[in-house]
């Protein structure tokens, strides 16, 4: 039987507005952890997640690596409500209680929109936090609103820039703001930092560590970049349609698997 995980509206752009109720600098639900069982994916005779195992805890950085094709955005989009499975998924707070909902943020690894678009961030950030066309105005209540998200992802200065005018690295801060309004308990990363220069790459997981500490939410972060893994990452889940391995960075890079699902790699990380 499919147990279901927080409701995620995927057609409001990065977050829901209903689920707006302030912005605390802690785990605004309780939540300790997020436990997968078991989690099975298939698409017609495709299986592309088997009996998945694993535990996301709050306050750390868990990277989920693995291969092309090894299931990596199945398993986000299960944990996003997006798709079936079997299996269980289960929030847990602090009392070993389960939770019926929890706050998701998401940043995906790019946004495509037309650059010729006359939008600012600030416009852009406050059309998903109001149902009010932003033509007509953006109110001073939203306005505080967009510049309190931007502060989280030390964004300030983005505001009133196009969005035709930013760097990678500063259209994956904005994203990143959009994705703490609300703060959320699980925030997830998907290869957030791909194509974006060291400087845009080194402020954005530095905002990230911050509010790991700060913020004491659940962070998954998928990438393929073993030095920021090594550097950011308290755990390491090594998914290849089932975790194959998961522990501390130095025990899953150097597990045998690892090296089989990555042969080339030699002796880098």
């Amino acid at each position: 039987m499919t147990e279901k995980p927080a409701q995620y509206d995927p057609t409001h752009r990065l977050h829901s507005e209903a689920e707006h109720a302030g912005h605390a600098h802690a785990s605004h639900c309780g939540l300790c952890r997020i436990e997968l069982e078991n989690v099975s994916v298939t698409a017609g005779s495709d299986t592309l997640l088997k009996d998945v195992n694993m535990h996301i805890h709050c306050g750390q950085l868990t990277a989920l690596v693995g291969p092309n094709g090894a299931g990596k955005t199945t398993l986000i989009r299960a944990l996003l409500s997006q798709i079936p499975y079997t299996g269980a998924i289960r929030h847990i707070d602090e009392h070993e209680r389960r939770l019926r909902s929890v706050r998701t943020g998401y940043v995906p690894q790019q946004l495509p929109f037309d650059r010729q678009i006359p939008v600012t961030v600030t416009d852009f950030i406050a059309a998903a936090l109001t149902r009010r066309p932003v033509w007509t105005g953006i109110s001073k209540k939203t306005r505080a609103r967009v510049m309190e998200a931007l502060s989280l992802a030390q964004a300030e200065k983005l505001a009133n820039k196009q969005l035709g005018q930013l760097s990678g690295g500063e259209l994956q801060r904005m994203l990143l703001a959009m994705a703490l309004t609300p703060t959320p308990d699980l925030l997830i990363l998907d290869e957030p930092v791909s194509g974006v220069d060291q400087n845009g790459l080194y402020l954005f997981l530095e905002t990230v560590a911050q509010l790991r500490r700060s913020c004491h939410m659940a962070i998954l972060l998928v990438s393929h970049d073993w030095s920021l893994v090594r550097k950011y990452a308290d755990n390491v889940v090594l998914l290849n349609q089932t975790v194959l391995c998961a522990g501390n960075p130095d025990t899953v890079f150097g597990c045998e698997t690892f090296r089989e699902a990555f042969p080339a790699l030699g002796r880098e990380v």
